[in-house]
């Protein structure tokens, strides 16, 4: 099992971060990302939104197939994996403390504005958001929800970070949860990355390479290339048998980052404010549970 998990939040950074800490020589992360045991145990989700039936496949619900994704794990130090789910999902941080009470868990924050705009952009460009603007899937949202439609469609609910980290706050001791937020995380990245090392009992020395951009947003210059990339076929197949596991990863990210460039699109000033009054109750709450001061997000 796991001694820790990055639980969020999505569109935060966390692909980053994963690929960043698996560097590390005393840090075994899972290949499979995001597979949410701790949010589905027992039961295969079945959401039915446009791209969710990939997402379903992709979770582990059984606890012996849960074990095997950490069977390779070593004489590491820490030993995780990293489901944005966890910080949504209001099952999780109980299912995590009756399971492993002492894990360690890293969260990594994001203005709420700015990731769902970001959340939005991404289901964009993978041609999966049927809607032509974001004033439109916010508006769609509750219906979306009601068919259920997968956590990363919940463009608004997603945002609301202090409900969702006192969850864990009251269940887990403050020594085992570590939060950073993404602004941080942009501007020195290898400081944050390099106190996360430290959090995990990892040699906080260890230089990593945070050269490449992982999941970022945009428009694909080739949508051939980018479905190449993102979906399985023949030559990733191929590559399997020839190169290493940590060299696909690092190619892959390397070309989808560029084959990706800026839409030109920016967030409307009406609904920025929208959004900005939206979270600045939880904003406030979040201040006083992280202990940072977080008055850049509440600027419209």
């Amino acid at each position: 099992m796991p001694n820790f998990l990055i639980i969020g939040a999505a569109k935060s950074g966390t692909s980053a971060v994963y690929a960043y800490l698996r560097q590390h020589p005393q840090i075994f992360c899972s290949a499979t990302k995001e597979p949410g045991f701790f949010a589905f145990e027992g039961r295969q989700p079945a959401f039915r939104g446009p791209g969710d039936r990939k997402y379903n496949r992709g979770c582990v619900t059984d606890l012996g197939r849960y074990q095997e994704l950490f069977s390779d794990a070593d004489s590491q130090a820490a030993v995780g994996e990293a489901s944005t789910v966890y910080l949504y999902n209001a099952e999780a941080p109980e299912r995590i403390r009756r399971y492993l009470p002492t894990m360690k868990l890293l969260g990594i924050l994001r203005n709420p504005v700015e990731r769902a705009y970001s959340g939005y952009s991404f289901l964009v460009r993978d041609r999966l958001e049927p809607l032509s603007t974001f004033e439109e899937a916010l508006a769609a949202e509750d219906a979306r929800i009601a068919a259920n439609w997968q956590h990363i469609w919940h463009h608004q609910r997603l945002g609301f970070y202090s409900a969702q980290l006192k969850r864990y706050f009251d269940l887990f001791p403050r020594d085992q949860i570590a939060i950073y937020l993404y602004d941080d995380f942009k501007a020195k990245p290898v400081a944050v990355i390099q106190d996360m090392f430290r959090f995990l009992g990892a040699d906080a020395a260890f230089m990593p390479d945070v050269s490449l951009k992982y999941n970022v947003s945009g428009e694909p210059r080739s949508r051939l290339l980018h479905a190449a990339l993102a979906r399985p076929n023949a030559a990733k197949d191929l590559l399997k048998g020839l190169l290493p596991a940590a060299m696909r990863r690092r190619m892959r990210a390397r070309v989808m980052e560029r084959n990706i460039q800026p839409t030109g699109r920016t967030l409307a000033p009406e609904t920025r404010r929208f959004l900005v009054d939206l979270y600045r109750e939880d904003i406030l709450k979040l201040e006083a549970l992280i202990g940072r001061e977080l008055s850049h997000w509440l600027a419209a």
